[in-house]
């Protein structure tokens, strides 16, 4: 049985400072006081002066107080009996029901060695167009959805969950409103996946701690059934709120702030999280896509630029939907010359076109006089906004092919496409 000590130096926030050795880092405690017991994690070693984040904060903890050592880590219960339940950033039940008995796992492992990963290949469904058509979401590829506060990034992550082919759903909120918690849940029961689906939500009250555990809770889960065979999406919102948390606590520890205030570990930390990625040899797999929110819409901020090092690409979603230049999969050519032989001629073509719309757009706001070619591409652009870039069009990756072809057919001659005329033989309307 592991001693106890009762050196306690410091107090600041939610941070105890205690003399001890042969301690590890993310190992967890125990702070044994007259009033309460309440566990605790290393979250900084220095010598002998070990400090600890409260999990229920240090109100009623003294420096009388005591502080037993664990000798493991964080650990979640992992077993089929997790699907369909909610719980908090400590892994205690949200659904007032009872805790599930089963056999733990650490959170916060290493990454799978890259050299037993499989190359991505599979494309995950989603319904959206502009993700299934354009930006294409591959199986275990992790990818971030840049956004600014007020934009409907946790509705499309709930919907991509709704829909997703995936085995597994597993939601992880990080500072969410009551009320984006509640859409998650209506969500997933109105559209019956919750019984696939695991959810560990943190609130914006409570403990900054339980924020820092959501991500490391949903990957070791993630990673069990990914183990089992299984195809597991984790959904992430939102990742500059676990930064933040990262700075609160930096702040606390009076650390030498890096860039805007946040840690000079701000890479590493995300990276373990994203890095959690994987196809999984003879095995499942796990994806990741996060929610990522840009202060004052500037990439340039420390949270979305270095994940932006560290992802497969990006999705932009401003003014109600994902923008079509700034968004990027890099690993679309892995899955989009798989599904039909039109996919690749039609995402270029419809883009560019969008594009030229936009040139058209500029001339006529200033003042300059429309050809029928600009006519025809704005007319084009109100038709692909409205049909295809609409986050509320919710078809299948082939209706939505047909549909920009219609929508090409409507506007354009087949030549004015820019499109091999034996892919336009095949799939062009056929008038009637």
């Amino acid at each position: 049985m592991r001693k106890y000590y009762d050196q306690i130096t410091r107090i600041a926030g939610n941070v105890v400072t205690v003399s001890a050795a042969g301690v590890g880092y993310d190992e967890l405690a125990v702070v044994v006081g007259r009033r309460r017991t309440s566990l605790a994690q290393v979250i900084r070693l220095e010598g002998d002066q070990v400090s600890l984040q409260v999990f229920a904060g240090t109100q009623g903890v003294s420096t009388g107080d005591r502080v037993r050592f664990l000798g493991r880590p964080m650990q979640v219960p992992f077993s089929a009996d997790l699907l369909g339940r909610v719980f908090d950033g400590a892994g205690r039940p949200r659904d007032a029901r009872p805790d599930v008995e089963a056999e733990r796992r650490d959170i916060g492992g290493p990454p799978v060695n890259p050299t037993r990963r499989n190359l991505p290949g599979k494309m995950i469904r989603t319904g959206i167009p502009m993700i299934d058509i354009f930006n294409s979401l591959v199986e275990s590829q992790k990818l971030p959805i840049f956004s600014v506060p007020g934009e409907p990034y946790n509705e499309v992550l709930a919907r991509v969950g709704l829909q997703a082919n995936a085995d597994i759903i597993i939601l992880g909120g990080m500072g969410l409103r009551h009320d984006d918690y509640l859409v998650f849940r209506k969500t997933f029961e109105e559209g019956g996946v919750l019984g696939r689906t695991i959810l560990f939500i943190h609130t914006a009250a409570d403990p900054v701690v339980e924020c820092l555990l959501v991500p490391d809770l949903c990957l070791a889960v993630g990673e069990g059934f990914a183990l089992q065979g299984k195809r597991v999406l984790a959904l992430l919102t939102d990742m500059t709120a676990f930064a933040d948390a990262l700075k609160e606590i930096a702040i606390t520890m009076e650390q030498i702030p890096s860039n805007r205030g946040y840690p000079g570990d701000l890479y590493t930390q995300l990276a373990r999280r994203y890095e959690k990625a994987v196809d999984l040899e003879g095995s499942g797999s796990m994806t990741v896509l996060a929610c990522t929110t840009m202060p004052g819409d500037d990439v340039t901020h420390p949270v979305p630029d270095n994940t932006g090092y560290i992802t497969e690409g990006q999705f932009y979603l401003r003014g109600g939907w994902i923008e079509p230049f700034g968004s990027l999969s890099r690993l679309k050519q892995q899955v989009n010359g798989k599904t039909r032989d039109d996919h690749r001629a039609i995402m270029d073509a419809c883009i560019q076109l969008y594009a030229l719309c936009r040139e058209s757009r500029e001339k006529r706001d200033m003042g300059f006089e429309m050809s029928a070619w600009d006519k025809k591409l704005l007319a084009y652009g109100k038709l692909f906004e409205e049909k295809i870039m609409d986050l509320r069009v919710n078809i299948p990756l082939e209706e939505a092919l047909d549909q920009c072809w219609a929508i090409l057919a409507e506007c354009f001659e087949p030549a004015e496409t820019g499109i091999r005329r034996t892919i336009v033989e095949k799939h062009w309307p056929k008038t009637p």
